[in-house]
């Protein structure tokens, strides 16, 4: 199994930064693609953005310019730089990986999900 586990979240005032991880461990082969995304009550979840494993990036439109996606291969961990928050960006933030398992003798390649830091950003 794969697990990941999320990070950096909390309270700030609107105007304020936070630094979000997602490390990832178990019985990793590789990590393909890895992407945040957040949900807020009531909403449906949204991505907030991705990034390969070459370090090819994509946002939602409307985050670009303010938040950043980065990630460290070496210590299989992803980060999410914010700027500039928010109150529409309070949230519960969730990792997603597309990561490849050695595990008895064979691979196995799945979707895997940290179960979320909250973000909250007060007006």
């Amino acid at each position: 199994q794969v697990q990941l586990v999320e990070s950096g979240g909390g309270l700030v005032q609107a105007g304020g930064s936070l630094r979000l991880s997602c490390a990832a461990s178990g019985s990793i082969f590789s990590i393909n693609t890895m992407g945040w995304y957040r949900q807020a009550p009531g909403r449906q979840r949204e991505l907030v953005a991705g990034i390969t494993s070459g370090g090819s990036t994509n946002y939602a439109d409307s985050l670009k310019g303010r938040f950043t996606i980065s990630r460290d291969n070496a210590k299989n961990t992803m980060y999410l730089q914010m700027n500039s928050l928010k109150p529409e960006d309070t949230a519960k933030y969730y990792c997603k990986a597309d990561a490849t398992e050695w595990r008895r003798g064979s691979y196995y390649r799945n979707d895997y999900w940290g179960q979320g830091t909250q973000v909250t950003v007060s007006s």
